[in-house]
């Protein structure tokens, strides 16, 4: 769901990740029910190789152009939307997920978590991964601001030794080769990023400086490629065209309008045509974007991302029962998505119609039980509540945001109204003792996180 205005992507945070002596850098965390599919599609059955458990590993996609994927915190794989739209083709991207896969599989992070505490920055890294509940999606939030030492590349506490970057080579073309596919597309990338590092030498792509590049590294999978029974498979019809979609989107979403209106608009191919409705509709030329994406629904009906588009197009331009339609058609065909739920939900809440609010907050439940991490659907979940008058549901709600967001103390706080306001017997009841449960886990000194200074 983009849905960050004219930026799109749902952002999930914005933090400050200052380098020593250095300006600080805004980075930005991304949501996209379309974008997660599509890697989630790639990455799972490699998880599944590895012997991982594909819903223990989060998927992060950062809003950052250069070439750079890594992971860190235990099982937690960031991807920048640079990368993503830098792969030509899905084989190469399958390859550097199969690549950090094989960092995870070979526990390479716990080895280095020693480091990471030496260089101070264990807390960094705590408030990268704790921060993107803290403001999932909520922009009233602001955007949280954090003064940190190091960044994840800059910083190079996530650096790989020569022996570690050789491991994860290796496993990543022994998983590539359980799910049927070549290690070619890995090779590929390594020969953009040593193009890229003979041209930009002093500016080279951070995945270079995380996770050094040698001439050995390139020979081995070419020598791999030559080996592999998949060296001529290549992923096509499916596949390809989701990665084409992805890559369009993010670039007519990320990209300044009129320049992605340029380079798309003569490409009558689908991803094409999805890139100049969203170049259309962030200049803003709403009626020609609803003329395209219409035109797309029209021909692709069974599509919910384009119903998806649809709707986020109606909305945010304060067509708010337009948009309704659209995100219930989308929903109806990816009835299990949390983010089309929010989506759905926001458009009922802000037509201001009592008779839209019941469904508004079976969907926001709906979407807390699919993403109990989400923040942004317990707090539009405390607003319809209390708009439909539950102020027992509402404020239970208010301590489960406060929970997700680290804000302890107020959830203790809410708890303690709650308990106040729901008695044995109510519907609610069962909750707020699991709730009560969860703040009682919590260590004795978890408090309320220092105000930090809002960019917004």
């Amino acid at each position: 769901m983009f849905s960050y205005r004219f930026l799109g992507l749902l952002v999930l945070v914005s933090m400050l990740l200052a380098a020593p002596l250095r300006a600080a850098n805004a980075m930005l965390l991304l949501r996209d029910v379309e974008i997660e599919t599509t890697l989630r599609d790639l990455a799972d059955p490699i998880f599944r190789a590895a012997g991982l458990d594909p819903s223990s590993i989060t998927i992060y996609i950062v809003n950052d152009n250069s070439l750079n994927a890594f992971v860190a915190g235990g099982q937690n794989l960031f991807l920048n939307s640079g990368l993503l739209i830098r792969t030509e083709t899905p084989d190469q991207l399958a390859g550097i997920i199969a690549h950090e896969t094989g960092h995870i599989a070979g526990g390479h992070l716990s080895r280095a978590r020693i480091a990471m505490e030496n260089a101070g920055s264990q807390a960094l890294l705590g408030a990268l991964l704790g921060a993107a509940a803290a403001v999932a999606g909520a922009p009233q939030l602001g955007i949280a601001a954090l003064a940190g030492g190091l960044t994840v590349a800059q910083g190079g506490f996530l650096k790989f030794s020569r022996t570690q970057e050789q491991a994860a080579d290796q496993a990543a073309t022994r998983f590539l080769g359980e799910v049927g596919q070549s290690p070619v597309g890995l090779l590929q990338f390594f020969e953009i990023l040593e193009s890229d590092d003979l041209r930009l030498s002093r500016q080279a792509d951070p995945w270079l400086q995380t996770h050094p590049l040698t001439r050995s590294r390139i020979e081995f999978l070419e020598n791999q490629v030559q080996k592999s029974r998949f060296a001529k498979v290549r992923m096509s019809g499916g596949a390809l065209e989701r990665h084409e979609r992805m890559r369009a989107k993010l670039d007519a979403f990320l990209s300044q309008p009129s320049d992605a209106l340029e380079r798309w608009k003569d490409d009558r191919s689908v991803p094409g045509r999805y890139a100049m409705a969203i170049a259309l509709y962030r200049l803003p030329k709403l009626n020609e974007a609803l003329k395209e994406i219409r035109a797309l629904v029209s021909d692709y009906p069974d599509d919910p991302y384009f119903h998806e588009l649809e709707g986020q197009m109606l909305y945010e331009n304060g067509r708010t029962f337009d948009a309704i339609e659209p995100y219930r058609q989308a929903l109806a065909l990816l009835p299990g998505s949390a983010l089309l739920k929010l989506g759905l939900a926001k458009a009922m809440i802000d037509t201001y119609d009592p008779a839209q609010l019941k469904e508004a907050r079976q969907q926001l439940v709906d979407a807390t039980v699919a993403e109990p991490e989400n923040a942004e659907a317990f707090r539009l979940l405390a607003t319809t509540e209390g708009k439909l008058g539950n102020e027992g549901a509402a404020t239970i709600a208010m301590a489960e945001f406060s929970l997700v967001i680290g804000r302890f103390d107020d959830a203790r706080r809410y708890a303690i109204r709650a308990s106040q306001l729901v008695q044995p017997g109510d519907p609610q009841f069962f909750k707020l003792q699991d709730l009560q449960a969860a703040i009682e886990a919590l260590p004795p000194d978890a408090r309320n996180p220092r105000p930090r200074r809002s960019l917004g």
